[in-house]
């Protein structure tokens, strides 16, 4: 008598295969995500409204980074591979309801079900890599996963932008909800991560209680929690920071120096060299140079840029320039804050990695809803000062409370 057929596990993937897909995937997520910071008064104008609308719509977005450690929990239960392949689906489906929307109240749609899909991947993708590489060496992949972000500028913006000049602004969103499709099928072919450390939280029965008691078990860290939080909280504050020049730069570019769709996407390519240079580094030298010490020149770095960028923006490239430098500090800082965050507490890895990406994007969330109106009052030097204060509250919490461990301890 034949056994029944099983379906065999993918075949254990190198490094290059792994990391490329991954890759892929994360670049048209992050395209996805970027995508309304350079053309958010164009996509304003296409749904008859304005960028204060639009900056709050984002912000609804991120907003739902509110959600991501309930799929960081279900990922720990279910596998990270469903996890991430739902996701990819989900964003699918935002991006093409957004490309089909008639309207702002069917685009907030779209936005709130992308917010959903980037929430739930983001954080995932960083466990499933962290679960497969020794913390001597995360860095490098997780650094590597980082180009995405600035390919995006590189390539994937500047293409959005020299798209919507030749067609129309619904172009890109159909576009990309075909690719994040796409890459959901390419996923199957991944194996499982097998993660060491999920087995002790694993295997720990759930504990009764009420809802309120299991969302504040949630927040429990078993070991390392003053580190931890503050590895946390800097990110987010780093987050905050980042996100109003990222919201408000192509009304700004617009507003002062009468920049289009094609100049836009020059400046995200701009944007992304300096973003490739910072995670190219994280991947070369932070393994090496130390995480914690890589995250504090980052912060360091883009303090100096914030506080540059009202007493040069007397021309658009002296404007963008500073803008880019600030940028790619944080860019550094926040790529080399994630091999430093996955191994706080390697037991409660994917919670801890999910609580983060919640806490940064709800950073981000009131950052979105804020910028735009702090830029229409107070103009970009408003701005900047608010994200100088940030930034030097991230690099006290950095100084005063963040130690790096290893997985050597």
């Amino acid at each position: 008598m034949t056994a029944p057929h099983t379906p065999a596990e993918p075949r254990e993937p190198s490094f290059a295969r792994l990391i490329t897909t991954c890759i892929s995937a994360r670049l048209l997520v992050d395209i996805g995500a970027q995508i309304f910071n350079p053309f958010l008064p164009i996509f304003a104008a296409g749904l008859n409204t304005d960028v204060v609308v639009m900056g709050r719509l984002v912000s609804l977005r991120n907003a739902m980074g509110l959600f991501a450690p309930v799929f960081g929990s279900l990922a720990d239960r279910y596998g990270y591979r469903i996890v991430l392949r739902i996701a990819l689906i989900v964003s699918a489906l935002g991006m093409w309801t957004i490309g089909a929307s008639p309207n702002v109240a069917w685009a907030a749609v779209g936005v709130v079900t992308i917010g959903l899909g980037l929430a739930a991947f983001v954080p995932t993708l960083q466990a499933y890599l962290s679960a497969r590489l020794p913390y001597a060496q995360r860095a490098r992949g997780m650094g590597m996963l980082e180009y995405s972000w600035a390919l995006t500028g590189i390539v994937g913006l500047s293409l959005m932008g020299q798209l919507i000049a030749f067609t129309n602004w619904r172009t890109p969103f159909f576009l990309l909800g075909a690719g994040l499709a796409i890459m959901a099928v390419v996923f199957r072919t991944l194996p499982p991560a097998r993660d060491p450390a999920r087995p002790s939280t694993a295997a720990k029965p759930t504990a009764p209680g009420s809802p309120l008691a299991r969302i504040r078990r949630f927040f429990i860290v078993e070991q390392n929690a003053a580190s931890t939080y503050a590895t946390i909280f800097a990110a987010a504050a780093n987050y905050y920071a980042a996100i109003q020049f990222m919201i408000v730069h192509g009304a700004w570019y617009a507003d002062q120096y009468n920049t289009g769709p094609r100049e836009l996407g020059l400046v995200a390519l701009l944007f992304g060299i300096f973003d490739l240079t910072a995670s190219v580094s994280v991947s070369l030298f932070t393994d090496r140079f130390g995480k914690r010490r890589s995250v504090i020149l980052g912060t360091v770095g883009a303090l100096l840029g914030y506080l540059l960028i009202p007493w040069l923006n007397v021309s658009l490239w002296s404007a963008v320039l500073s803008t880019a430098a600030a940028r790619g500090f944080f860019e550094l800082a926040i790529v080399a804050n994630f091999p430093l965050l996955s191994e706080q507490v390697p037991s409660q890895r994917a919670r801890i990695m999910s609580l983060s990406a919640a806490i940064s994007l709800g950073a981000a969330t009131l950052a979105t809803f804020v910028a735009p109106q702090v830029y229409t009052i107070q103009g970009i030097g408003g701005v900047a000062v608010i994200s100088a204060l940030f930034t030097g509250a991230a690099l006290l919490l950095l100084v005063r409370f963040v130690r790096e461990r290893d997985d050597r301890a």
